[in-house]
C-alpha cells in the first residue's frame, strides 16, 4: 500500500499540472521506490500479479496525462519539465513492476506475461516489464535479441557504455557512483536491470543459476554479473529520446542487426 501511497502523490501533483512546481517533491519518490525494492528483496519471493496490473494500467494514464502536457508545452524548458516528471514516476514505477515478478520461475525458454504465471527468461522479463510500463515494443522480437540489441533498440551507440575484462570491484564501484535511475545491463549471455540510488545499485533479473527466478541482488549477491567479462550498461530513464517516445506512444523499432 506504501508503494501505491507514493505514486498517487505523484499522480495527483502531475494531473493537476503541478509537477513542474512539485519537482522537488517528486524526486523523493525515486529514493522511496529504491527502499521499497530493498524491502522486498530481503522477503520472501512471491510474485504479485495483481499488484502488477494496477500498476500497469495506472501508469497507462499517467503517461497518457504527462503526454497531454508535454503536447501543451509552450517552450522547450516547459517540455524539458514534463520529461523530468515522466522520469521520475517511471524511475518510481519501473521499480514496483519489476518487484512484482520476484519468485516468478526462470526457464531458458520461458515467456511468461504475468508474474507468477509460467516461467521467465532473461530477455522476456526485460522487455516484458518495459512493454508493460507503457514502451510501445514488440516484446517477442526485443526478447529474442543478443543483449546489445535490446539496449540499442532504445539508446544510440554512445550512450551504451561497453566494459570487457574490466575488475568487478572497480566496475561496482564505478557503478555504484553513477547517476541513480533505472538502467539495462548486458552481459555475456545474459540481460538485467539495474536501479542506482544514492545507497548503491541492485540487479533485478531473471536468473538462469540459483535460484532460478526473478531475483532482486545486491553488489554482493550479484554473482553474474560479476562473473561476466563483456558487460553493456545503458541509463534509459536519463535518456531524454526515449522519454519523449514514452510520452508519445511512438513505436520502439527493435534492432536486429
Amino acid at each position: 500500500m506504501r508503494k501505491f501511497w507514493l505514486l498517487s502523490i505523484a499522480f495527483l501533483a502531475l494531473a493537476g499540472g503541478a509537477g513542474w512546481w512539485f519537482r522537488g517533491t517528486l524526486a523523493g519518490l525515486w529514493n522511496a521506490a529504491f527502499i521499497g525494492v530493498q524491502l522486498r528483496g530481503q522477503a520472501k519471493l512471491q510474485p504479485d500479479p495483481e499488484t502488477y496490473a494496477v500498476l500497469a494500467t495506472d501508469l497507462s494514464r499517467w503517461r497518457a496525462e504527462l503526454a497531454k502536457r508535454h503536447l501543451s508545452a509552450r517552450d522547450d524548458a516547459q517540455r524539458r519539465a514534463v520529461e523530468n516528471d515522466a522520469r521520475i514516476v517511471l524511475e518510481a514505477a519501473l521499480p514496483a513492476m519489476m518487484q512484482c515478478w520476484l519468485g516468478t520461475p526462470w526457464d531458458f525458454n520461458g515467456t511468461a506475461k504475468t508474474p507468477g504465471e509460467g516461467r521467465i527468461a532473461c530477455g522476456y522479463f526485460v522487455a516484458t516489464v518495459l512493454k508493460d510500463a507503457g514502451f510501445l515494443v514488440d516484446r517477442y522480437k526485443l526478447a529474442q535479441q543478443p543483449s546489445e540489441n535490446i539496449l540499442r533498440s532504445f539508446l544510440p551507440r554512445n550512450s551504451c557504455v561497453l566494459t570487457v575484462g574490466k575488475n568487478y570491484q572497480k566496475f561496482a564501484a564505478e557503478l555504484d557512483a553513477s547517476e541513480p535511475g533505472v538502467y539495462v545491463v548486458g552481459l555475456d549471455t545474459h540481460v538485467a536491470f539495474i536501479l542506482v540510488s544514492g545507497d548503491g545499485f541492485r540487479f533485478i533479473h531473471a536468473s538462469g543459476s540459483r535460484p532460478w527466478c526473478v531475483v532482486d541482488e545486491n553488489r554482493d549477491e550479484a554473482e553474474v554479473l560479476k562473473r561476466s567479462n563483456w558487460r553493456m550498461l545503458g541509463h534509459i530513464t536519463a535518456d531524454r529520446e526515449v522519454l519523449k517516445r514514452w510520452l508519445k506512444a511512438e513505436k520502439i523499432v527493435v534492432r536486429d542487426a
